[in-house]
């Protein structure tokens, strides 16, 4: 990394930072995210400057301490928490599913929850079957929260200000490989709004869709049909709830086939949600039926070829799309 570029950890740190400058409501919670930094420590150093009554270490209590975030944006703060893993935010489900997802409605529009959940989610860093989890569409699947991914280092650094500025419970899903990846100094503009997917490759023959630490991989896998004669276009989504479905149906009736890119576990998986989606409002527009690449039907393994084996590569994408084409895949 140089003076003129960022990674998307610190993308993150600048982001925090930023938020509690400008505004004294604002503070962050989590375990370990005070004094050592965080877990990927995006965190570090903001201790020194803000206190510990703004950076606060939490019990190793998720249920607590999500339930005080909540508690604290009910009462007018905008409380960030931090959970460690996504699999540790098992262990706050109550509180996010029938707490702060619900208010709302169940107030008559009285209580808002203005609080944003930071999490880190996937696999690639031989953390094993109950650190691996891509449960992003869990949580997609519930009213009353919305679900951004940040796949990139520009949204890393700006979405968190939108997320903070809205009036209901945001989470904000971090894949774990992204924490080194590093780019130019991004500016607002790089990061549209929260909501919108984004065209990350324009093409013509195939929509290629994605989200999070699967993007570099569609990218790549793109770059490679490209060199096949394939045009293929990128899809980021960005937000998984509220789903951008303009920006997808645009693209499949540019392209006509549509394959979906996406860490979680197949059944019931995000990918088929989109698929469903596609199929219900582009029938017509499509050549072949929408396809889908996840993760294996098992835990993610600890070896390093065995976590690879079981979570979506290039060469899958690759071979899928060919296929979808009706085009001899390579040997």
């Amino acid at each position: 990394m140089n003076d003129q570029s960022i990674t998307y950890r610190e993308a993150l740190k600048t982001a925090i930072s930023e938020a509690m400058r400008s505004d004294e409501r604002v503070f962050l919670m989590g375990e370990d995210v005070g004094n050592y930094g965080g877990c990927y420590a995006v965190s570090k150093g903001l201790s020194d400057e803000f206190g510990a009554d703004r950076v606060i270490d939490t019990p190793l209590s998720e249920s607590g301490f999500v339930g005080a975030g909540i508690g604290a944006a009910m009462g007018g703060m905008r409380p960030i928490v931090e959970v460690m893993t996504v699999n540790f935010s098992l262990l706050a489900l109550d509180q996010i599913v029938n707490n702060a997802a619900t208010l709302r409605h169940m107030s008559g529009n009285q209580i808002g929850i203005p609080l944003v959940i930071r999490m880190a989610t996937g696999a690639g860093k031989q953390l094993a079957a109950q650190h691996s989890h891509s449960l992003e569409n869990w949580y997609a699947h519930v009213p009353g929260i919305k679900v951004l991914v940040p796949s990139t280092v520009a949204d890393a650094r700006y979405m968190l200000a939108m997320a903070l500025a809205d009036p209901d419970p945001v989470i904000l899903f971090e894949h774990v490989m992204l924490y080194n990846e590093s780019a130019a100094i991004p500016a607002p503009k790089d990061c549209p709004d929260m909501h919108q997917a984004v065209v990350r490759k324009s093409g013509n023959d195939i929509s290629l869709i994605t989200y999070g630490g699967s993007l570099s991989k569609t990218l790549e896998a793109a770059k490679e049909l490209d060199s096949h004669g394939i045009s293929a276009e990128v899809i980021d989504l960005r937000c998984l709830r509220p789903l951008d479905t303009h920006t997808l149906y645009q693209s499949v009736e540019k392209t006509h086939r549509v394959l979906v890119v996406d860490e979680g576990w197949r059944t019931g998986s995000l990918a088929a949600e989109i698929c469903a989606l596609i199929a219900e409002d582009c029938f017509w527009s499509l050549d072949a039926p929408p396809s889908r690449i996840c993760s294996k039907e098992v835990p993610i393994p600890y070896p390093q070829h065995l976590e690879r084996a079981a979570t979506p590569q290039v060469a899958q994408v690759v071979e899928a799309a060919m296929k979808l084409l009706n085009r001899e895949v390579p040997a």
